[in-house]
């Protein structure tokens, strides 16, 4: 198990500054996810982390030791990619010993760190077979297998679900987080899947080009977002935001309202016509528009029944509405 400390990292590719200055404590181990948009640097803070990317500037210490300028091979640490990067000519057996054969492991400690490892992901009856044989969840139980045999001080994971489908990647979820919490082992996790974000996390790192904007445990970031971005950014659907009269009414620029909680109430404030509703099994999603032309969406129970075009009204409680300053910060609650 390894802490791992980023101090200043800074890298730029060409005249774009994929990371600015990022400080950073990945404690030791805690399974830390890194989320944002497309292109706001959290995959190239991992290949830096790994040692894929040459940083420009900062400090990377692991287990105290500044790494920044250290061969990927020899910081103790794994990664695990969405592609899966298997040997397809291998079968599972020599894809989950090949780094100790490269190593120079004896046999017998190649034999039995991948017969122990195959149990813990219940690989053990899949040895003989070549990833072709394989299913997407196998295979990617595979690559990290591949990973944790090498004894690493910390898993590196890039969008490792991504090209499972939905039962799958849940299923995949579950597996990664178990396996980490049983190991006690250091994780960080890339994504943009919120629920991945949300369901895995010791603590989640919102990044926005280039720099963090707030970091801290699933639930701080969702009751207490730092500003407009990370409110608009985490929760699903995304948080409503309504300007003008609506804010004004608050004392701030733009007011937020999550969608789960505003509830059903003929007589709410907040009054529009029905525009859509999606039913989704047990619950649904109504989107309104009110009379100033702002759009809202409100998660409901699924017994609800409103026609499309009727009218509808809303409330919530005060205390549930975030405030937030031209700056896009978020401001003190309000009494």
């Amino acid at each position: 198990m390894s802490a791992i400390v980023l101090e200043g990292v800074s890298k730029r590719f060409g005249d774009h500054l994929a990371t600015d200055h990022i400080d950073l404590v990945i404690p030791d181990g805690q399974f830390t996810v890194f989320v944002g948009p497309s292109g706001c640097g959290k995959t190239t803070l991992l290949r830096l982390i790994a040692g894929l990317e040459e940083m420009d500037q900062g400090r990377l210490m692991i287990d105290e030791v500044d790494m920044a300028h250290t061969p990927p091979s020899a910081r103790g640490l794994a990664m695990v990619f969405q592609s899966y990067a298997l040997y397809p000519h291998m079968t599972v057996r020599a894809n989950l010993g090949f780094a100790l054969k490269v190593a120079h492991q004896r046999a017998t400690e190649i034999s039995q760190r991948v017969e122990t490892v195959a149990k813990m992901l219940n690989l053990d009856g899949l040895l003989d077979r070549k990833p072709a044989e394989l299913s997407g969840g196998q295979r990617q139980r595979v690559a990290i297998g591949r990973a944790l045999v090498r004894q690493p001080k910390a898993f590196l994971f890039d969008e490792p679900l991504s090209n499972l489908d939905a039962a799958l990647r849940a299923q995949m979820r579950f597996e990664i987080r178990r396996l980490q919490q049983e190991l006690g082992i250091t994780a960080v996790y890339v994504t943009h899947d919120q629920a991945e974000a949300m369901t895995m996390a010791d603590q989640i790192v919102v990044f926005r080009d280039g720099r963090i904007e707030q970091k801290g445990s699933p639930l701080e970031i969702y009751r207490q977002p730092a500003n407009i971005f990370v409110a608009g950014f985490i929760g699903s659907p995304q948080m409503n935001f309504l300007n003008g009269a609506h804010a004004a009414h608050y004392q701030a620029t733009t007011i937020g309202i999550r969608p789960e909680h505003l509830k059903l109430d003929p007589n709410g404030s907040l009054k529009g016509a029905v525009r859509t509703v999606e039913h989704l099994g047990n619950e649904a999603l109504v989107h309104a528009q009110l009379p100033d032309g702002s759009m809202i969406t409100a998660r409901c129970s699924e017994d609800i029944s409103v026609p499309g075009g009727g009218d509808i009204a809303f409330a919530t409680d005060r205390s549930l509405i975030y405030r937030f300053g031209a700056d896009g910060r978020t401001l003190a609650a309000t009494a």
